[in-house]
């Protein structure tokens, strides 16, 4: 089931565009630009009916300076232009009954996005407090950019958006990932000029290639050509047209160009001219439907337009005697001072008035129905559209049964096996695709590396660049299908974005090291649903942006220390504050790394980051143990402890990830033999730990200390990423004092498993040995000074051997947990395993 098809879509009009309704698409252009204008600069007195006024005095003058805001902010520069497109595509969907929604791309257009839902009813229908009169228009005005208002851009506050204007780069990315699966979904998507010259939006105008016309929806894409930046020419608004169109050409479009607003042409022609247009692009685009539909798998070239327009167009020419209509002087405020000088007031005044908003309103304050006649009802309305709030449409998974891929760790013991787990949560997930027709797999070329290739049994790669072109190599590429591979992880996060936003679900897989290409998009999604879950009531839940991390900092044995970062965790928790929405897992095995995975296919409003190792390894823990363990974040590993309990233990010992933990338990194993009593510790849902008076949803201190203890005895913390991150998150929890954290120390190179483990501290000889002097400190003496230093030099003996011989020692790579030691008789070790890739 796909989504809902809203009205008949791909259907051709018969017949011109009649006049009346351009008459409409004219003076809701005049509006909305009157709207956005007023958003920028007015508080009080929004329809000039009469000589601006003095609000505490009440005195009439005849300059109105106090109704101008004491702060002025904002972006005028393509408000216009975008003002004069939504004009147009609300023509159209009403015209043609389609299923469209807007993206936003060029980031400071935001007062055309709240002028267009206030136009088009949606955005009285969350905030009624918005009156239709003029108390009203002043509220609506006042708000924008100001102390307890709206944000400038084209936020989640506002109806109708799934892309804010903070955003910068990735509009295409999110209108393809918006199609996928939506096959009666037109997403007009606008690109500023400057946003064009992002490396997310250079490689997106690729995304043609990815999409299928019959199963997906279609993308238009606009460049809003208006030739400026914040203060210096665009590129691409520098070369001509000539030179424009052989790009977009190489890039599988065909451009239409649009040009307006630099000649006295009459606003009716330019209207005409641009309907007549977009008419032409939407035949041509129904007829790639149509062919689509009758069989036609060829790659169509999609239209897409480029639209010249001046910057700032319909603002005042000059200003002080300098260019500001297609200058980049129009970009923000053209008029700074109208608050403060007289002069740059009466220019303003003037300003307002050339758009008549005396045919735009009424007396009252209303806006007058003929300037919303023409446009779209009901769910049709750009605002009103479900694929901008998906939550709506979004329909929880059919989950299969995690227990079918359990490592059978009761019949075979604790630490059985060598098994990836990355590879055992894409069987798993591949259940999952079979079993949805909304669930997509994204990655950058890696789908098969990152162990999720079990998803080739049930769908191919989604790609329409030529498939099948080689016979040999090309077995997996189809012209439809639930995977989607490109090199870049911009577009992988961009796309399961949208998937996301447009109500469907997925999941992506990145290298841990690469994902940082992306940390401003994490970073810009994370702020959306902070946004939502404070105060956004009406957004119902998406799906959880699910990432998998492998490839990770531990096992770089092809690509060494370029490869190596585990840092995002310390973007993530940025973000980990009352809204929740961050979650980050590191499951310490095959069957944990099930448990994570039926719970992020579950969650809503948040992003899972799932930190797990694609290298075979060993089981430690059965399906049930790890959800109980999932179900409060961490759990005590009694029959890993040497210590009957806490009480009774010399330290403890806490890990968290997958090659920490096995160490740790090698390192137990070593203290087993000196009488150290272990008490041993598992946290796969890192934010459990964090402070109480900064997460109300982690364990609380009384928890804690059944633990961790309250500071009477050392705590040796070993983790996957840096140290410092886990005191970050402690630092106000009982005993912190005595933890001692083991992280990667940004120490690596193309080696062995070993030798990247002691480079860091993390070998169990390491942690061995640092337990014996916190053991040995905390009772005073040095009682087990010889084995410290016998451990210490074993240490350089294994890496001495590695450099001799090419390979790990076999202390290191034959090691087994006890329970687990009869059923391995004769299998081999993890660490014998060969590497795997990790390209």
């Amino acid at each position: 089931m796909t989504q809902p098809v809203l009205g008949t879509p791909w259907k051709k009009l018969d017949g011109p565009v009649p006049v009346e309704e351009l008459e409409g698409v004219e003076r809701y252009w005049r509006c909305a630009n009157y709207l956005s204008v007023g958003q920028i600069y007015l508080r009080s007195n929004p329809l000039m009916r009469k000589d601006w006024t003095d609000e505490k005095t009440g005195e009439t003058r005849d300059f109105g300076r106090p109704d101008v805001k004491h702060r002025l902010v904002g972006h005028w520069g393509t408000t216009p232009g975008i003002n004069f497109l939504l004009g147009h595509v609300n023509r159209f969907i009403a015209d043609h009954q389609q299923n469209a929604i807007f993206l936003m791309g060029p980031g400071h257009g935001g007062p055309a996005g709240t002028a267009q839902s206030l136009l088009d009813g949606t955005y009285r229908d969350i905030r009624p407090d918005i009156t239709d009169d003029e108390a009203g228009l002043q509220k609506f005005f006042r708000q924008f950019s100001y102390p307890g208002g709206i944000p400038s851009h084209f936020a989640p506050e506002t109806p109708g958006s799934i892309h804010e204007g903070g955003e910068l780069g990735y509009t295409l990315s999110h209108a393809f990932g918006a199609v996928m699966d939506n096959p009666s979904l037109l997403a007009v998507a606008v690109v500023g000029d400057g946003e064009a010259e992002t490396a997310a939006l250079a490689t997106s105008w690729q995304s043609n290639k990815l999409v299928n016309p019959k199963s997906d929806g279609i993308v238009l894409p606009i460049l809003h050509l208006n030739g400026y930046k914040i203060a210096n020419p665009t590129l691409l608004s520098r070369i001509s047209d000539e030179e424009l169109t052989k790009f977009f050409e190489g890039m599988g479009y065909k451009p239409y160009f649009f040009v307006a607003g630099f000649d006295n042409e009459p606003h009716s022609s330019i209207h005409r001219r641009f309907a007549n247009l977009f008419e032409e692009v939407f035949n041509e685009i129904c007829d790639i439907k149509a062919n689509a539909e009758a069989g036609d798998e060829t790659r169509p070239v999609y239209p897409m337009i480029v639209f010249r327009t001046p910057k700032g167009w319909t603002c005042p020419k000059h200003i002080d005697g300098k260019k500001t209509e297609g200058s980049w002087r129009a970009h923000q405020v053209p008029l700074a001072s109208a608050k403060d000088t007289h002069e740059h007031f009466r220019v303003l005044r003037g300003w307002l008035r050339s758009y008549h908003p005396e045919e735009l309103f009424t007396p009252e304050g209303q806006i007058r129905p003929e300037v919303t006649a023409f446009m779209p009802t009901g769910d049709l309305r750009i605002g009103a559209n479900p694929n901008a709030n998906g939550g709506k449409v979004r329909r929880e998974l059919t989950l299969p049964d995690i227990h079918a891929h359990e490592v059978p760790v009761a019949e075979k013991g604790h630490g059985w096996g060598a098994t990836e787990a990355a590879r055992v949560f894409g069987a798993y997930t591949a259940d999952v695709v079979a079993a949805n027709d909304d669930f997509r797999i994204f990655g950058p070329d890696e789908t098969a590396s990152n162990r999720l290739q079990d998803a080739y049994k049930y769908t191919k790669k989604q790609w329409t660049a030529g498939y099948y072109a080689d016979a040999d190599n090309d077995d997996l590429l189809a012209p439809a299908g639930k995977v989607v591979e490109q090199l870049s992880e911009h577009q992988c996060e961009g796309f399961l974005e949208a998937y996301t936003l447009t109500g469907r679900h997925g999941v992506w897989s990145t290298y841990e090291s690469f994902v940082h290409v992306v940390d401003s998009m994490v970073n810009q999604h994370c702020k959306w649903l902070e946004a939502c879950r404070r105060e956004i009531p009406w957004r119902a839940p998406i799906a959880g942006l699910n990432i998998l991390l492998t490839s990770h900092v531990w096992r770089q044995d092809h690509n060494g220390f370029s490869h190596q970062d585990p840092g995002f965790i310390d973007l993530l928790l940025n973000k980990a504050n009352d809204t929740h929405v961050v979650n980050a897992y590191y499951p310490c095995d095959a069957n944990m790394a099930l448990a994570v995975a039926e719970r992020a296919y579950t969650s809503t409003d948040c992003v899972n980051a799932i930190f797990c190792g694609k290298q075979p390894a060993p089981t430690f823990i059965t399906v049930d143990d790890a959800r109980a363990e999932l179900a409060e974040g961490l759990a005590a590993w009694e029959w890993a402890s040497t210590a009957a309990s806490l009480e009774e233990a010399d330290i403890v010992v806490a890990t968290c990830g997958d090659v920490p933990t096995l160490e740790a338990l090698a390192a137990v194993d070593l203290l087993r033999e000196q009488g150290v009593k272990v008490w041993f510790v598992n946290v796969v849902d890192l934010l459990k730990i964090q402070n109480v008076c900064e997460n109300d949803l982690a364990i609380s201190d009384e928890r804690f200390t059944e633990f961790f203890g309250a500071g009477e005895k050392p705590v040796l913390f070993c983790f996957h990423a840096y140290a410092g991150t886990i005191r970050r998150l402690v630092w106000n929890r009982p005993g912190h004092d005595v933890w001692h954290v083991h992280g990667y120390e940004e120490k690596g190179s193309t080696t062995t498993p070993f030798d990247m483990l002691r480079l860091n501290n993390m070998d169990r000889w390491a942690l061995a040995a640092d337990a014996l002097r916190l053991v040995d400190a905390a009772a005073g003496d040095a009682a087990h000074a010889a084995k410290v230093d016998e451990w210490e030099a074993f240490r350089e003996e294994a890496f001495r051997f590695a450099v001799d011989e090419g390979y790990d020692h076999p202390a290191f790579t034959e090691w087994v947990w006890p329970d687990a030691a009869a059923s391995m008789d004769g299998e081999l070790s993890a660490t014998q395993m060969t590497a795997g890739d990790n390209e």
